[in-house]
């Protein structure tokens, strides 16, 4: 396996951010969204910067008949980030006291973000998965959102240990987004951005486009897509993340 690099590498950080101003834009009409990761009244985890909605639109016209992308969360406001990140490391220290800081933040970067670099909250990142025609979740191995924890692992995008079928549906997940221009966090299977500091240390761009932001109304906006509908489920709650 190559070096999977952590969202709390030092070369991450020093990504420097040309910020594009693209728009927050509502994905709602545009993609299959379920509603499993709802936050306030505001719906800010179903919205997305504009280029990012452009090029996960592309990956859906890459997938196979009969498939199509199940979106679950987007865009996520940085006190919640922080919330998630504190959350997941406290747990960590406490069922590992003798864990010195610097290894507690590396371990909680393999599950949640820090804040101030997390691609969530630049609305550059989406995690999703591949559903049916009928909005039903193809087996992709482990829940989404499954911590390293949880699931022993096979959370890791190239994990062993999980079926075939599973392996197949992440490879095809992965080479539409792929195709599309978006990269993945390799310990997350249903991560993908475009435009965040992550993706651009990993495709060698010069700068990220995209820098955290608070969503408010004059930034905010439908996408006004054709062809996608809504749907979705909550039958799967899952840990906060």
């Amino acid at each position: 396996m190559s070096e999977i690099i952590l969202m709390s590498d030092p070369r991450v950080a020093a990504v420097r951010i040309d910020e594009c101003g693209d728009a927050l834009v509502d994905v709602r009409g545009a993609l299959l969204v379920d509603d499993r990761k709802h936050q306030d009244s505001r719906g800010a985890e179903v919205h997305l910067r504009r280029g990012v909605l452009d090029r996960v639109l592309r990956a859906q016209t890459l997938l196979p008949e009969g498939l199509r992308l199940l979106f679950v969360e987007g865009y996520r406001p940085p006190a919640l980030q922080r919330s998630y990140f504190e959350q997941y490391a406290d747990e960590l220290r406490a069922g590992h006291p003798d864990w010195p800081a610097g290894r507690i933040r590396s371990a909680a970067s393999r599950y949640v973000s820090p804040p101030e670099i997390a691609p969530h909250t630049a609305g550059a990142a989406v995690d999703l998965t591949l559903a049916d025609t009928d909005g039903r979740e193809l087996d992709l191995g482990t829940p989404m959102n499954a911590s390293p924890e949880e699931s022993a692992g096979a959370c890791y995008t190239a994990a062993d240990g999980i079926t075939d079928e599973a392996r197949a549906n992440r490879a095809v997940l992965g080479a539409a987004l792929s195709a599309a221009g978006l990269v993945n966090y390799p310990t997350e299977w249903w991560h993908w951005s475009y435009g965040d500091r992550y993706w651009a240390l990993a495709t060698g761009a010069p700068a990220a486009l995209y820098g955290p932001r608070e969503l408010d109304a004059s930034q905010a906006g439908l996408a006004g897509a054709d062809g996608g509908d809504e749907g979705g489920s909550t039958e799967h709650p899952d840990r906060a993340r």
